[in-house]
């Protein structure tokens, strides 16, 4: 496993990062046992964000004591300084440090610079010039946006979904980040689950030299998979390389990713972060889970959309989700029915 350096921050990690935000679905005990284990196992990169609910409080009694071990970083939300300012304490506290290693702002939906009135570039600074915050990075989901904060200069990170499935447009952001000298850190390298052969993920994140990628990690046994690649780092081969041609073709075109930032928008109740991408799952992973009752009774609340796209607003990659839902609940219908055979 190769170490990197995060572009300006001077930050050097291996290249296998823990992504935090699975574990506020762990208690707190186990949330502890896997990040010791993550850190025992040679991760030094941990990120987590105050949206995530206890994310951050978990990680500050997995790490008290040992903070000059490892690098955090968290994000914030506020859309103006002082909401900027009332984050950063919050995660200060939680996580039981008087420093951010990397300091982002959370899924923008532009380029926050200084003067612009909302405050928050400013309020970022000031934290940075009181030893509260070390480095300042971005996170974004819009390409076009990745691409103005890029060209701004502003950051010195930016967190981006990055994956085998990536098209051109998204290899070029990786380039302009280099261009820049500005770290990059890869978000849903499993796409959102649509990757299920965490291998070919790593590979093929390990053939891009200057980006960190961020594992979501849950259980266990996920992270002594991603482990194992400390020692054992997989290659690209040509197999792995038709594997990801094959998945390339497969999921061309607009699915969900699954991120379920429009979840709490729906008046329907309807689980779209899995609903809308349904026809993928039973494909892609056992299908029988999905088809059992649970899900039957989840994909029945299609039906009472009322086409008010809140979702589509909150959707940061801008689906059509309404049609998505429909269009894999009839998909789900016909399998149901015996019409189209999974395995």
């Amino acid at each position: 496993m190769r170490n990197l350096t995060l572009g300006s921050t001077g930050i050097t990690v291996p290249q296998n990062g823990f992504g935090a935000l699975p574990v506020q679905r762990r208690t707190l005990d186990e949330a502890v046992a896997i990040l010791r284990r993550a850190y025992e196992g040679g991760m030094t990169y941990f990120d987590t964000a105050r949206a995530y609910t206890d994310s951050e409080t978990k990680l500050g009694a997995a790490f008290e004591g040992m903070r000059d071990k490892i690098f955090i970083a968290t994000k914030t939300q506020g859309r103006t300084g002082e909401k900027v300012k009332e984050d950063l304490e919050t995660s200060l506290r939680e996580l039981r440090t008087d420093y951010i290693d990397i300091y982002q702002l959370h899924m923008v939906d532009k380029v926050y610079a200084p003067g612009d009135g909302t405050g928050v570039y400013e309020a970022l600074l000031e934290a940075k010039e009181a030893g509260k915050i070390r480095h300042i990075g971005v996170t974004a989901h819009k390409i076009g946006v990745a691409e103005d904060c890029v060209r701004s200069g502003l950051y010195e990170t930016m967190q981006f979904p990055f994956s085998y499935l990536a098209g051109e447009r998204e290899i070029e952001l990786v380039r302009m980040c280099k261009e820049h000298n500005m770290g990059f850190i890869a978000m849903k390298g499993m796409a959102g689950g649509l990757i299920t052969d965490s291998k070919v993920a790593m590979a093929f994140l390990e053939d891009h030299p200057d980006v960190l990628p961020i594992w979501g990690v849950q259980h266990m046994e996920e992270l002594e998979e991603w482990l194992s690649y400390m020692d054992r780092t997989p290659a690209l081969d040509e197999e792995m390389r038709a594997v990801i041609e094959k998945d390339k073709a497969e999921l061309a075109g607009d699915f969900c990713r699954g991120c379920g930032y429009c979840l709490e928008t729906c008046p329907a109740g309807i689980a779209i972060n899995n609903c809308a991408r349904m026809s993928l799952m039973i494909r892609r992973a056992p299908s029988a889970g999905w088809l059992g009752e649970k899900w039957q009774n989840e994909m029945k609340k299609i039906e009472n959309c009322i086409d008010c796209h809140q979702c589509t607003r909150h959707c940061p990659y801008e689906l059509d989700t309404p049609k998505l839902l429909r269009d894999n609940y009839e998909d789900y219908k016909k399998v149901l029915a015996g019409e189209i055979t999974v395995e």
